[in-house]
């Protein structure tokens, strides 16, 4: 089931459970703007006892510094839960940002949320985090 979180001019944001995992689909862009929206409403799933979590960036057309931010925040809140997390992400300039952070290495990207969830999640993916993670 489809739950809408956010739905705005500027921001779409919906959660669903996949094979374990929570997804949080993002629609539209990932800026100073929206950053803080959308890290409290992840901070409210985990509240909610969600623990394992896929960020799908694939619809979102846009990230900046602070939303980069956002996610370096949601991941410390996530592996202090021992949860996991995984990122959706096909937008090569977004993928460039990560990489120009030297962040591409330590995040586990997938090209779709199918790809993304085809394992369900163990505890504590993030119990090695910021180290490189294996997919």
């Amino acid at each position: 089931m489809r739950t809408s979180i956010i739905q705005e001019d500027r921001l779409g944001l919906i959660h669903y459970p996949a094979n374990g995992w929570t997804v949080v689909e993002v629609t539209g862009d990932v800026d100073a703007h929206t950053a803080p929206r959308i890290r409290e409403a992840v901070i409210a799933l985990l509240n909610e006892g969600h623990r394992h979590f896929v960020l799908d960036l694939c619809p979102a057309p846009f990230l900046d510094s602070m939303g980069l931010g956002m996610i370096v925040a949601i991941t410390k809140r996530i592996r202090d839960r021992e949860g996991s997390l995984r990122l959706t992400c096909v937008n090569d300039k977004i993928l460039k940002i990560f990489g120009i952070c030297d962040l591409r290495r330590i995040y586990a990207f997938h090209d779709s949320v199918d790809q993304a969830t085809r394992r369900a999640p163990q505890r504590g993916g993030l119990a090695r985090w910021p180290r490189p993670l294996l997919t």
